[in-house]
């Protein structure tokens, strides 16, 4: 059983689970049938992801699939909300009652080259220089879980989507807004770490 680590709590069903090399990921157990086009031209690497979130599925739900609308996955039947993310040898799934965003990152400088796109000058002013990586991946994470909630094509991850400050000594409740000229929606936000990566939570 590759369960890694349970991080459940009052809203929301939250489970991370790692590769194992003597797992048995078996696509025509796994797989919808209805998802077997998509995933054709998939890179075994990231087939194992998609494999991987299933098996978490199956062990909560084993009713039910995970369809897609375009790109974004649902739930049929469809009366849980769910979120998806996956970082090999690592994947996870939110189930909830209400909208949740998940996200795993590794912590790695290579994400200093891109801060530009996605930090906005107001975040940028309450990151602890010593600990620039990990603030800049801890926000990279926060805005990509934001908008698994809440999306738009017309939207950046710089101007529309604003991560309140915090500090990675306690990095629960905190504070998100999606907005532009006619949306303004707050959220609450924490942060899981484990080895190097990290996994951000919006409910």
């Amino acid at each position: 059983m590759p369960l890694y680590r349970d991080f459940s709590d009052d809203n929301a069903t939250i489970l991370l689970w790692k590769y194992d090399e003597k797992e048995v990921l078996d696509p025509e157990v796994l797989l919808e049938e209805e998802n077997y086009d998509r995933i054709k031209e998939y890179h075994p690497t990231k087939l194992k992801e998609l494999l991987l979130v299933r098996k978490i599925l199956k062990s909560v739900l084993p009713g039910h699939k995970i369809l897609y609308n375009e790109r974004e996955p649902y739930l049929f039947p469809n009366d849980f909300e769910i979120s998806i993310t996956h970082s090999f040898p690592y994947a996870a799934l939110a189930i909830s009652k209400n909208k949740v965003g998940i996200d795993i990152e590794p912590f790695n400088p290579k994400i200093l080259r891109i801060k530009h796109k996605f930090l906005h000058e107001e975040e940028a002013g309450f990151i602890e220089k010593k600990k620039e990586t990990a603030y800049l991946t801890v926000i990279w994470s926060l805005k990509e879980s934001l908008y698994k909630i809440h999306h738009s094509n017309y939207w950046s991850l710089k101007k529309h989507y604003e991560v309140k400050p915090f500090s990675l000594d306690f990095p629960f409740n905190i504070m998100c807004r999606v907005h532009d000229d006619n949306v303004s929606d707050l959220y609450k936000a924490r942060v899981e770490f484990f080895e190097n990566y990290c996994l951000t939570v919006v409910d």
